[in-house]
């Protein structure tokens, strides 16, 4: 399978696990209390990302710049994550999925890429997407959880910026950089959740069920695959990628949680799906025109003495 291609897997994997956390962590936080749901969900990632560094790691522990680095991606995720926690606590599943997908007009605008026009009218097509789709599950006025989704997509479309720049030019092992994220993570939120812990032991076998998926999968699995995909990528094109989320999520909460699916949802779903491949291609070739512009401004000499160096 081709470099691009896998990239592009590995991101769409991470959009599914995303868009189906939507519904997990409204069920899981009906359960439980938000800072619990929280902590569980950073701690036992840590947990497991300091298995799989004990067995797969290699020798040497983290770098300076891994703690340093990793640190930094650790707030930002954290925050993106409590904003979406709490919103989806406030509001249905399939809005929650809708409104965090504007993460994928806001990334290039803060990634600052002189895009050409065409991008823009694919992200309207998404955009167009996301009306229909919200028409078509009848979304009522904006609340408050409606508005703590749409800060988060803000924070996470910064936090994809971030990961991108942070990484860029730095050897950065994706796991390692992971664990770090998930020990600031769990650190962050145990004062909140204390009060909640006596409550994890009352719980049953479906919202613990709950808690591993958004742990594993959503966590551990989606933050290395997230950033090991960011590094061989652009921001840009990840967050198109990672803006089928509300397709997912739209279908998760058909097939799992009663949701009606009509013409008008399964138009929307096309139109973004459309939209996002569409924006993608257009990110691709401009990219590629940009390197190439840029290895033919480079003067002959200095190409040549690269050549000869390496």
């Amino acid at each position: 399978m081709p470099t691009n291609r896998r990239i592009d897997v590995v991101l769409l994997a991470v959009a599914v696990v995303w868009g189906s956390s939507y519904l997990t962590a409204k069920t899981a936080t009906d359960a439980l209390p938000v800072p619990t749901v929280l902590f569980v969900r950073y701690a036992v990632a840590a947990l497991a990302c300091a298995a799989v560094l004990r067995r797969f790691g290699g020798a040497g522990g983290l770098t300076r710049d891994e703690k340093v680095q990793g640190s930094l991606l650790g707030l930002t995720q954290a925050a993106v994550l409590v904003l979406e926690t709490y919103g989806v606590a406030h509001t249905s599943a399939g809005n929650a999925g809708l409104i965090i997908s504007l993460t994928l007009v806001l990334t290039p605008v803060l990634h600052r890429v002189g895009l050409p026009a065409r991008f823009f009218l694919a992200a309207g097509v998404c955009l167009a997407g996301v009306a229909v789709l919200v028409s078509g599950n009848g979304l009522r006025a904006p609340g408050a959880g409606d508005l703590l989704m749409l800060a988060a997509a803000v924070v996470r479309a910064g936090h994809m910026v971030l990961v991108g720049r942070v990484t860029a030019g730095r050897t950065l092992r994706p796991l390692h950089l992971t664990a770090v994220q998930c020990a600031v993570g769990a650190a962050l939120f145990l004062l909140p959740a204390a009060p909640g812990l006596p409550a994890l032991t009352r719980t049953g076998a479906v919202t613990w069920a709950q808690l591993l998926y958004l742990s594993l999968f959503c966590g551990l699995f989606a933050f290395i695959a997230q950033t090991w995909a960011v590094q061989r990528t652009s921001a840009t094109r990840a967050g198109l990628l990672l803006g089928t989320e509300p397709v997912w999520a739209l279908l998760v909460g058909t097939a799992l949680g009663g949701e009606r699916l009509t013409g008008l949802s399964v138009l929307g779903a096309a139109l973004i799906v459309t939209g996002t491949y569409w924006g993608q291609s257009v990110e691709r070739a401009h990219r590629g025109r940009a390197m190439a512009a840029a290895r033919d401004a480079t003067p002959r000499s200095a190409r040549t003495g690269a050549t000869q160096a390496s």
